[in-house]
């Protein structure tokens, strides 16, 4: 089931990432995963939650990973102890385990008038969803590898906060936060894609296994925020000057293994528990909406910590920030504005005697 139908207004999307954390950055830096049966506590921790707020309608993305058979044991067990859940529809899509699921079923949701869309992956899943659509806000999950996008949050109260913008409790103008984006071109458009945390430029021309972390291969990284609590390429950035997710541009870190271009040495967190030295040549602001030319002359680019661009001598790659690219829900000042303005507060009936 899905598509549009009645009740858009109180209706909100769910895509869950089964296999989000395991790529090769997970195993060489002994980091733990997250498990199917987590997830699934996670999602319906959500579907609780706003169910109590008022949503009656939760559209989800199907899988091959056990999200969808695991939660669909869980809701009729919940039921019939008579838990209260939203309706959840399972869109009409034929899983394939890729990230052709997660672009595909955002679109379907903006298609079917979602109001927000909350996500639970890494920056890879962040990324897909905002390529199928980039209309409907979304509230992240971390549930990845690097999560320099989506922040560390409970699932309960990021869930009340898509639930006060989703019911129309907090307008748009206080409820969401615009968010950049890089445009990666190449050939004046022949290929093009986009990046939410990181584009960098590595000296590698092969896809291989996706995930890049050999720090020694890279040569620039253009960040649309650099945060130095970050874990990931973008700590390049954040490490050097920091850079807000809400300001205006980004930064870009150039690297030279050149000790006559060498500038200073950095220790980078790379992955979870991995600590690695980069060489850095020097660093710039970012401007938004100034294009960026790529010097090296053949490589790859890989977008959000993941090998997606392999790119010539004769090829021209270009790189441009763009400010207000698509919106999340900031739960953070939901919760402020909540607590302010007394949005969860009732009155108390007793009898009198």
């Amino acid at each position: 089931m899905s598509s549009a139908g009645t009740g858009a207004q109180d209706c909100i999307g769910i895509i869950a990432n089964p296999v989000s954390a395991r790529d090769v950055r997970r195993v060489i830096a002994n980091a733990s995963g997250l498990q199917i049966s987590e997830r699934v506590n996670i999602v319906l921790r959500v579907l609780s939650t706003v169910r109590s707020l008022g949503i009656r309608r939760v559209l989800m993305m199907p899988d091959r990973g056990g999200i969808r058979s695991m939660l669909v044991r869980h809701l009729k067990r919940e039921h019939n102890l008579h838990h209260a859940f939203p309706k959840v529809e399972f869109l009409d899509i034929n899983a394939t385990s890729t990230v052709d699921d997660t672009i595909l079923a955002a679109k379907m949701m903006g298609e079917a008038g979602v109001r927000a869309i909350v996500v639970l992956g890494g920056d890879g899943t962040h990324r897909a969803v905002i390529k199928g659509c980039a209309s409907v806000p979304i509230a992240g999950l971390s549930t990845g590898t690097n999560n320099a996008f989506p922040e560390m949050r409970e699932s309960t109260i990021a869930a009340m906060a898509v639930a006060l913008y989703a019911t129309g409790r907090i307008g748009a103008s206080e409820a969401l936060a615009g968010n950049k984006v890089l445009h990666v071109s190449i050939n004046d458009g022949e290929r093009e894609d986009i990046a939410l945390v990181d584009a960098v430029i590595s000296t590698d021309r092969y896809v291989g296994s996706r995930a890049l972390w050999k720090i020694d291969h890279l040569r620039a990284a253009y960040l649309t925020f650099a945060d130095p609590q970050a874990i990931g390429l973008s700590a390049l950035g954040g490490l050097l000057q920091p850079v807000g997710r809400r300001e205006s541009g980004g930064l870009v870190v150039h690297l030279s293994d050149d000790p006559a271009i060498r500038k200073i040495g950095l220790r980078v967190p790379i992955a979870p528990g991995m600590i690695r030295d980069a060489d850095i040549a020097g660093w710039e602001p970012m401007p938004a909406d100034r294009p960026f030319d790529v010097a090296l002359s053949a490589g790859i680019v890989a977008l959000d910590g993941e090998r997606e661009m392999p790119f010539g001598p004769n090829d021209r790659v270009r790189i441009t920030l763009r400010n207000n690219a698509f919106s999340t829900v900031d739960v953070a000042r939901c919760m402020q504005i909540a607590a302010r303005e007394g949005l969860f507060r009732f009155t108390s009936q007793t009898d009198q005697t």
